[in-house]
This record gives structure tokens, C-alpha cells and sequence, in this order.
């Protein structure tokens, strides 16, 4: 890592995740989470962040994932771009793409948090407080029941960062009220770390300079399931 310049580019939630493992010389500039609503936009200013940035690194790594294809299409002119090969964070925080469908396939009907989740209010809660104030309370309950009327579980994924247990606390209290199971994910760190410090192998899309991310590199992954919370 030393012979080259690198720098980060990542969602709220992920970088919470990234920055203890992130060497002193590694700066990162973080974007705002509601990017994820509109793909287009995050798209845009992932673009305007790495023009910005790439006169100033060699290697910029992206802590983002297909995302609603919100990659696609990025380019650097003078330096690499390395992406997670995964279709949105969640694997990410599991680890691997293995892991995120392992779960997937045992519990299809869930609704993950995580501490960066929790951080940039994007659970439950804080959806159905949106809700009330510009819909009322009444409204907000039943387009609440409707958006979470297939989901059987809340789990909350433990990366093992500080503090673990407030934000346990508020994951129990998104699923205390919507009625749903709560469970616990054991998390793993070892994607990002391997982002991090290399090597970029398969589990890595890395567009060289000049070069535009495109579906395609992430055809190994890619999945036309969504996922409400996660982008």
C-alpha cells in the first residue's frame, strides 16, 4: 500500500466500518446515505468526488457495491477504481457474498441494520417518524404495515465496533415495533479489510484508468432481488 496514493470514497454506513482499519495516510470523503434513493444522483456525485480526487491518488477505493447500479459507468482518467464485487453493503458487513446469501436463502424476509444504519437514521423508526410528520399518524401506520408486510425478521448485524450494545438496544426497538423477530448476526470485517490492503482478486471490480465500471463485472454477483433498506 505505501507506493501508492490511495483514497476512499465510501457511503455514511460503510465508512463507520472502514475507518478503524484505514492507515494514517488514507484520507476518505464520505456521501450522504440519501444518495441511495436516487441512483442517478449517486452516481453523479461519486463521479464529481472522484474527479475531484484523482489528481491527488493513484488507486481510489469505492465503499459502495452495485448499489441499484448506482457504479455503473464511473470512470478515472488518471487512477484505478476498486469496487467490492457485491450487489449492496449488507455483504459487505457479512463478509462475503457467500455469507449475505446464506442468509438470504434461510431468511428472505429480513430487514438488516447495522451501527452505520442506526448512525445515519435509516431504520424503521425513523422511517415511520417521517412518515408521521408529513402524513399523520393513522397514514403513516398503514403504509407502514404495507411496506413491512413481507418481512418476518430484524437482524442486527454485529461488526464488532464500540458501543454495540446501544445499538442492539435500537435494533430490539425497530422490531419490538413492527412485531418481528429479532435475531443477531455474527458480522466480519475480513472484505473490508482485504479492500483495504489487497490483493484486489475476484471479489473486486478494478476499472484501470480510462476504464468505465460496467453491470457486467459484477454478472458474478449481480441479483435482480431488492432489498427495501438497502440499496
Amino acid at each position: 500500500m505505501t507506493e501508492h496514493r490511495i483514497k476512499v470514497i465510501a457511503c455514511a454506513t460503510v465508512i463507520e466500518e472502514m475507518l478503524p482499519y484505514l492507515p494514517p495516510n488514507v484520507t476518505a470523503e464520505v456521501l450522504d446515505f440519501g444518495l441511495h434513493r436516487t441512483p442517478e444522483k449517486l452516481r453523479e456525485a461519486l463521479q464529481e468526488s472522484i474527479d475531484k480526487n484523482c489528481g491527488d491518488a493513484d488507486i481510489i477505493l469505492l465503499g459502495y457495491g452495485l448499489c441499484s447500479m448506482g457504479v455503473v459507468g464511473l470512470s478515472a482518467s488518471t487512477c484505478t477504481l476498486v469496487v467490492p464485487r457485491v450487489d449492496d453493503c449488507i455483504a459487505i458487513f457479512l463478509g462475503s457474498n457467500g455469507a449475505y446469501r446464506k442468509q438470504s436463502e434461510k431468511e428472505p424476509g429480513t430487514y438488516y441494520l447495522t451501527k452505520g444504519w442506526i448512525e445515519v437514521s435509516d431504520t424503521p423508526d425513523d422511517e415511520y417518524n417521517r412518515l408521521i410528520e408529513r402524513y399523520g399518524q393513522k397514514r403513516a401506520d398503514r403504509v407502514m404495515e404495507v411496506m413491512f408486510q413481507h418481512y418476518t425478521r430484524i437482524a442486527y448485524i454485529d461488526t464488532g465496533q464500540a458501543d454495540q450494545e446501544r445499538y442492539r438496544e435500537s435494533a430490539r426497538r425497530n422490531a419490538k415495533r413492527l412485531n418481528l423477530r429479532y435475531d443477531e448476526i455474527p458480522g466480519s470485517v475480513a472484505l473490508i479489510r482485504k479492500m483495504i490492503s489487497g490483493p484486489w482478486d475476484d471479489g473486486f471490480v478494478v476499472a484501470r484508468p480510462g476504464e468505465k465500471i460496467k453491470f457486467e463485472d459484477f454478472k458474478l454477483t449481480a441479483s435482480s432481488m431488492p432489498n427495501l433498506n438497502q440499496a
